[in-house]
């Protein structure tokens, strides 16, 4: 059977742990076309592990005819790239959800999609849980919430942090709002309230939590939905982003997986 070919933008951290699954034989059904980033040494280092070309241009890696491109890069990133990506007939696979906490531009690329025949698949990152999230959402009128747990570390260069938390001894909480309030706040680091928000109840009506924990390493996440006939809590816990990763890498294998979880 003839493969199907993946481009991939963003040749960082995460997109080595993609490449070496696909070099572990995890990703058999795959092979890579082409690589992007707006580093091109980056790129070529990843080409040559991937066996790929390492494109100057998203116009240049669209040439190869990829079936799926991966974004692995920021928001900012999927922002330029998702709607030409899915006009040439490309599906995309979404690391950095956070993007859509801009209303007009989910609606734009919800429109693409439709209009070329293509599918946006939303890696579940750090949070999972998607489809029991989903499915509670379905079952009755529900009230959902995010509880996040960082080290104070993380959070330098957003407005919450001050220097005090880098010497508290007791955990603080830092924030307290909805989904979209967190998104005006943490524009750069949203991708698991809007994640939540997208599966639940929405970003004005999912609630968000961030506590600053002395010592803590990695993130906690901790969701909860509450419906009449339903209570759903999943919490993980990640040392590194690694599971993002990841998380594409499972994603790419359900695509394509005779018996789908």
């Amino acid at each position: 059977m003839e493969k199907l070919k993946l481009g991939i933008v963003g040749c960082g951290f995460l997109a080595d742990i993609i490449v070496d699954a696909w070099r572990d034989g995890l990703l058999d059904e795959f092979e890579f076309a082409a690589c992007l980033s707006r580093n091109s040494e980056s790129a070529k280092r990843l080409a040559e592990r991937a066996g790929c070309v390492a494109c100057e241009t998203l116009d240049e890696l669209l040439a190869l005819q990829p079936d799926y491109v991966v974004e692995a890069a920021s928001p900012m990133a999927l922002k330029s790239i998702a709607e030409p990506v899915l006009n040439h007939g490309s599906s995309l696979v979404v690391l950095s959800i956070g993007a859509f906490a801009d209303a007009d531009f989910y609606e734009k690329v919800r429109q693409a999609a439709v209009r070329s025949g293509t599918r946006v698949h939303l890696a579940s990152g750090a949070i999972g849980g998607f489809d029991v999230l989903r499915t509670a959402t379905l079952m009755s009128g529900i009230e959902a919430s995010i509880s996040t747990q960082k080290g104070p570390g993380s959070l330098k260069g957003t407005s919450v942090f001050s220097e005090r938390l880098m010497t508290d001894s007791a955990p603080s909480e830092v924030f307290s709002g909805s989904a979209k309030d967190a998104i005006a706040l943490f524009p750069t680091k949203v991708n698991v309230a809007v994640a939540c928000a997208l599966a639940t109840a929405g970003a004005e009506r999912t609630g968000v939590n961030v506590h600053s924990v002395p010592g803590f390493l990695g993130d906690d996440h901790r969701i909860e939905v509450v419906g009449e006939e339903v209570r759903v809590v999943v919490d993980i816990y990640s040392k590194t982003s690694a599971i993002a990763g990841w998380s594409v890498v499972a994603l790419l294998r359900n695509l394509v997986a005779p018996i789908v979880f």
